[in-house]
């Protein structure tokens, strides 16, 4: 069954809502016994309560939980090391949003530490790890975006600073990943060789860190799966306003996962994912006398200590 045939698509019909057994869900929180793991006996009768409640306040039917059950399924079905679909999914909703803000102002200990974003689905563990001033760029003449990503060159540059001393951190690793023109990241895309627009940079003494990348570009989230039609169903548009993403890390810090976002882009106060925060928004500024780049950024990153 699927998801679109269990929803009725008028609320006429339905039936008022009768009374239901308001036993169940003291039942099923009382449940719990007392050697329970101390968090899941914290938070699993606020959310036993919610669910329950949401069921009963729209009326859900089995055929249509019966029909989100097996979305779910299908998104962990088509979820690999190159996708993840469940993910995905919690993008669309907001949710992987909400509890990255939840987590990030929980942890921060001053208001000068650079916001967190949400990772996405598109991560890749061991980018290569790079000299400062490389190029992740792997670019050919033959491909279709070749012009495009000529005129989107893009010189990345900027420091790592404990949000603490404002001191420079020496050694931090700014992981960066980023889509090609076509709006692809290189594991959709079988034309770009592995690990594409990937790399790793160690800042200096300095505490900087320096790169050739490109201006990002919208691009729409895999709407070929389950997220993708419910995105759909709900007439959504699947787009995301161009952004990069970074995981900057070091010793003795905690692991800044983020994303900055060009201010050009139409998308930017309308990200299917909603992502976007006001300090995330940057501009690339033109660059004269660099045959490699026709832009340039300059963009600092503030970390917090670690938390003990």
């Amino acid at each position: 069954m699927s998801f679109a045939s269990a929803m009725d698509p008028s609320s006429k019909g339905r039936p008022q809502t009768p009374q239901y057994d308001p036993t169940i869900t003291d039942k099923v929180i009382a449940a719990t016994g007392p050697n329970a793991h101390p968090r899941l006996a914290q938070v699993m009768p606020s959310l036993v309560r919610h669910l329950h409640d949401f069921a009963r306040e729209v009326n859900l039917t089995v055929a249509e939980w019966t029909a989100a059950v097996d979305m779910i399924n299908e998104c962990g079905k088509m979820s690999d090391d190159r996708r993840n679909e469940t993910q995905l999914l919690c993008d669309i909703i907001g949710l992987e949003s909400l509890v990255d803000e939840i987590t990030s102002k929980m942890l921060a200990t001053s208001m000068s530490e650079t916001p967190s974003a949400i990772l996405g689905p598109f991560y890749r563990q061991d980018a290569p790890l790079l000299s400062n001033g490389d190029s992740i760029v792997n670019l050919s003449p033959s491909v279709s975006w070749y012009e495009q990503a000529i005129a989107d060159s893009a010189f990345l540059t900027g420091r790592v600073v404990s949000g603490r001393s404002g001191m420079p951190i020496k050694g931090a690793v700014v992981d960066v990943w980023h889509t090609a023109p076509n709006g692809l990241y290189e594991q959709q895309d079988e034309s770009q060789p592995d690990m594409n627009m990937r790399g790793r940079f160690a800042t200096d003494a300095d505490g900087r860190y320096s790169l050739y990348a490109l201006r990002p570009v919208a691009y729409p989230i895999p709407d070929d799966g389950p997220a993708g039609r419910l995105l759909a169903m709900l007439d959504r548009h699947p787009y995301r306003p161009g952004h990069i993403h970074f995981i900057v890390s070091a010793p003795g810090f905690r692991t800044l996962t983020t994303q900055v976002f060009d201010d050009r882009d139409e998308y930017i106060t309308n990200d299917s994912v909603f992502a976007v925060k006001d300090e995330l928004v940057v501009k690339f500024k033109p660059r004269d006398g660099d045959s490699k780049a026709l832009w340039t950024l300059e963009y600092d990153f503030v970390l917090g200590p670690q938390e003990i």
